[in-house]
């Protein structure tokens, strides 16, 4: 069993890798926990080459480069990173004292900090009879390259954010893009949607998939309108769905923490109902809460300087401006 570090941050996406960076400004040595086989979350692994538009200082900015930023943040300070580690289990053996079973060893930390985002996800699956045969091809849930698009005829369906923005950055790089939607009206941010509405993008409202046609790929698409049962086909050579993600949050449920529908709830200090364990991002849950890259900064940072208190009563909550630290 390996000595005690201050604090485990659990997950690697875009909160946890700010807590890391927070925990080294305050002096804090920290081990990061990441599932998967490298960092970033659901930003590398589902969307990397995604524009991401509403993080404070950018006015767009792709998340793998967002991604990048942060661990090149974090590199100031020996950040301690296990990969390919899922937290299987935290228990409380004392105060200041936390035993975190991972998937091969077992760690100890003064405290601990959850930013496990959404938990574990995967993709809301087109419900079609047969639609799993060509995942192996051209049926994605998730852009990794934008140029395997150059040049084809691109359907995506989805009503999102992620819809459209993937609608708008394949413009450029397609033969075709159709978005088709089931509803009448997009739930995107309205200045995405306007932009849509400018763009050579064409859309189709309200249509859904009704079937795929093709041996091996999909060669046509059957639609369906929603409101008058009207068929038409389409050929396409790449369809993207874009329904969002199903999400759990794995082991954390069996931590004996106090929950309201698969996230954490936590107080203003981001602590959980459980003293010394903190939780930041996507998976915490309080009245008001917002789902967004930068609230998700804004808690990490609250939940690092309050862990710090936790650990070192003596310690200050409020270290002061950034700039005033040092390294």
């Amino acid at each position: 069993m390996s000595d005690s570090t201050d604090l485990i941050v659990i997950g690697g996406g875009p909160a946890g890798l700010f807590a890391c960076y927070y925990g080294g400004m305050r002096n804090a040595t920290v081990t990061l926990i990441e599932s998967l086989p490298q960092l970033g979350g659901q930003l590398s692994a589902l969307y990397p080459e995604k524009f991401i538009y509403d993080v404070a200082g950018f006015p767009k900015v792709t998340a793998q480069r967002l991604v990048d930023g942060l661990v090149e943040q974090m590199s100031h300070f020996p950040i301690d990173i296990r990969l390919n580690e899922q937290a299987l289990g935290v228990r409380k053996l004392d105060e200041r004292l936390f035993e975190v079973t991972l998937t091969r060893e077992t760690l100890r930390a003064k405290a601990v900090l959850i930013t496990g985002g959404v938990g574990a996800f995967s993709p809301k699956r087109l419900e079609i009879e047969g639609a799993g045969k060509y995942e192996r091809t051209n049926l994605h849930y998730s852009v990794t390259d934008l140029e395997r698009f150059r040049g084809r005829r691109v359907l995506i369906t989805g009503g999102g954010d992620s819809a459209v923005d993937w609608a708008l950055m394949l413009e450029p790089v397609a033969a075709k893009v159709t978005l088709a939607h089931r509803r009448d009206k997009f739930r995107a941010h309205e200045h995405s949607v306007a932009r849509l509405r400018e763009s050579s993008v064409a859309t189709k409202t309200p249509w859904e998939i009704a079937g795929l046609t093709g041996e091996e790929r999909i060669e046509r698409v059957t639609l369906l309108h929603s409101a008058s049962g009207e068929r038409e086909e389409m050929e396409a050579d790449d369809v993207i769905v874009s329904y969002g993600f199903l999400s759990q949050p794995g082991p954390i449920a069996d931590w004996g923490l106090k929950m309201e529908g698969g996230s954490i709830l936590v107080d203003s200090r981001m602590e959980t109902s459980v003293s010394g364990i903190f939780a930041a991002g996507d998976i915490t849950a309080y009245e008001g809460k917002l789902k967004l890259i930068v609230v998700g900064f804004g808690e990490a940072a609250t939940a690092v300087n309050n862990a710090k208190t936790y650990i070192d009563p003596s310690s200050k909550l409020s270290p002061g401006h950034s700039s005033h630290m040092k390294r």
